[in-house]
């Protein structure tokens, strides 16, 4: 029997609109002079596809929707791809620099998937500076969350140049849907269960109102939450979340339907340096920084509010309500992020009380309001609930400024097609009710890739965005001691180490010439790695703000790793 999408998958089908899209992409740079030829093409991209289809269930799966909207949508599984349709090719104008591919990549962005095909889109762009490639894959995220994505981006890549061998699919049917009558019964049933439903979303959701976003922000939920806690005898207090205002931004409220990116590479070297100096986090440095380049593009226009900004926060709750249906797994949790703190340092300290707080908050007891509240809607209202709180949220105060995500990736490189992978940059979701901005950053082989995706209106000047955090990643490492001599200087990944010297996997090579503080990387040509073994199917994780539960967007693939000859990974 087809897979039903859940509850909670149902409302990324619920809330969108023309406007307010629901699907998260990644957009890969490539450096193909490595292959024969020296060039990737439409044909090499959609062979790796067919061979590797089965690795990737999403790509196969389509809705069937359920009569008169009286349940959730299945998830049928399609035998066949048209691949003429989802792959997709294109080229940039000259001189095809990075701000022509934000550009397109941007528009493409902007696009509803069609609901009638497997909800996803890749589009191999020629014509980058320096014969680069890219590679632009979108997702509805319905069909996947951050770990189950990073096995889209896994089914294509490998950890070698050669393409690792894969184990033909095993002869199986694919999964219909359910017959009309017999998704119409199954739908009155869950109707008649709601009433129950409801109840236990009741029960369960006030004694956590100070989580809940905008109902947070009304006077008195705080203090509803800590009274329902104690008389239903919590054997331990949570820790009290403070109450977050949100100040009105010019990235607050409806947003259009079109986009603006901007992406850029930072050193992780330097990041892990002023996290080991000062006695924080990574994702604590990450935050900072964005809260310093916020704060810059906020006062550069005198827009800067008194209060700090609230940002929201996914988190990856995979195995922890695991229940055999939904492709989603994450929950949503708030911050405050001190752009009204005017020391750097004192910024930070800020940010690593605030993130440490929300981490003794989830360890008690995970965020799970909104998983709750979508299994108590009834499916015949959720969809016009969902866009009715929308409108309402945007129009009488956002429920938060923006949204940021920091997910680990791989520390080794990668290929496509035996295309050499220089970069991976990360893009999610912009609403009505999260704002305009959503800031999310992936690090891989060394690098941290930020990709920002904006409102074309709210925030036309993204590229700036890019410029303030590499500003204060270099002000945040003049706080620190100098780095060693001989160790890369901030903006600058480590030197490749040279061909024919074995390294071990996922550590850094030696590094070599210093650049600028805080240089914005440019995607370039890395040397190809050292074979490293047994072959293995990918794996992907994250982490939230506080270094506490997993976080969900963008999670990283671990592509397989082959032998010569090549060993086919476990069923």
């Amino acid at each position: 029997m087809a897979q039903q999408v859940s509850a909670f998958d149902a409302q990324f089908l619920n809330f969108e609109t023309g406007t307010n899209l629901a699907h998260i992409a990644a957009l890969t740079i490539l450096d193909p002079s490595g292959r024969p030829g020296g060039a990737l093409t439409r044909e090499d991209l959609i062979a790796l596809l067919k061979q590797r289809l089965h690795l990737a269930p999403p790509l196969r799966r389509r809705l069937v929707e359920v009569p008169f909207g009286l349940d959730h949508p299945y998830w049928a599984e399609d035998r066949e791809v048209d691949f003429d349709y989802h792959v997709r090719e294109l080229a940039l104008p000259p001189p095809g620099d990075d701000h022509k591919l934000a550009e397109q990549v941007a528009r493409l962005h902007g696009a509803r998937l069609d609901r009638g095909r497997p909800l996803w889109e890749i589009y191999l762009i020629h014509g980058l500076a320096g014969g680069r490639v890219a590679i632009y894959t979108k997702v509805h995220h319905a069909a996947v969350d951050g770990v189950t994505g990073a096995e889209v981006l896994a089914a294509v890549m490998d950890f070698e140049a050669e393409p690792a061998a894969v184990p033909p699919e095993a002869a199986a049917e694919p999964q219909p849907a359910p017959d009309v009558v017999e998704m119409v019964i199954r739908g009155v049933a869950r109707v008649l269960d709601n009433p129950l439903a409801l109840l236990r979303f009741i029960a369960e959701a006030v004694p956590r109102l100070d989580e809940v976003p905008f109902v947070a922000q009304l006077p008195g939920a705080g203090l509803v939450s800590r009274f329902v806690r104690r008389i239903g005898g919590d054997a331990e207090p949570l820790p009290e979340l403070p109450r977050m205002a949100v100040p009105r931004t010019p990235f607050s409220g409806p947003i259009s339907r079109h986009r603006r990116f901007a992406f850029g590479q930072l050193s992780l070297d330097e990041v892990k340096r002023i996290k080991n100096a000062s006695g924080v986090t990574v994702n604590d440095v990450v935050m900072a920084m964005c809260a310093t380049a916020l704060r810059r593009w906020l006062a550069k226009r005198d827009e800067l509010p008194r209060q700090p900004l609230v940002a929201g926060i996914p988190v990856s709750t995979r195995g922890q309500f695991a229940n055999g249906s939904a492709a989603n797994e994450v929950m949503l949790t708030m911050t405050s992020l001190p752009t009204d703190v005017a020391d750097p340092r004192d910024r930070l300290m800020t940010v690593n009380r605030s993130t440490r707080l929300l981490k003794e908050r989830l360890a008690a007891a995970p965020a799970a309001w909104l998983l709750e509240f979508s299994q108590a809607m009834p499916a015949a209202l959720s969809a016009l609930a969902a866009r009715s709180a929308f409108r309402i949220a945007s129009r009488t105060g956002s429920a938060m400024n923006l949204m940021i995500s920091n997910v680990p990736g791989p520390q080794t490189p990668l290929y496509v097609c035996g295309a050499r992978v220089t970069a991976l940059y990360p893009m999610s979701v912009i609403t009505d009710v999260s704002g305009g901005i959503n800031i999310t950053v992936f690090s891989y082989d060394g690098r941290l890739g930020f990709g920002i995706v904006t409102d074309r209106d709210m925030v036309p000047d993204v590229w700036d965005l890019i410029d303030y955090l590499r500003d204060s990643l270099t002000e945040y490492g003049a706080l620190v001691a100098p780095p060693a001599p001989g160790t890369a200087e901030p903006g600058e990944p480590a030197e490749p180490e040279r061909p024919g010297k074995a390294a071990k996997t996922g550590k850094a090579a030696k590094t070599g010439k210093a650049a600028k503080t805080g240089k914005i990387e440019k995607p370039g040509k890395t040397a190809k790695p050292p074979s490293t073994g047994k072959t293995r199917a990918a794996a992907a994780r994250g982490t939230t703000a506080a270094d506490g539960p997993r976080r969900e967007q963008g999670a990283a693939p671990k592509p397989r790793r082959a032998r010569k000859p090549p060993e086919p990974p476990p069923a």
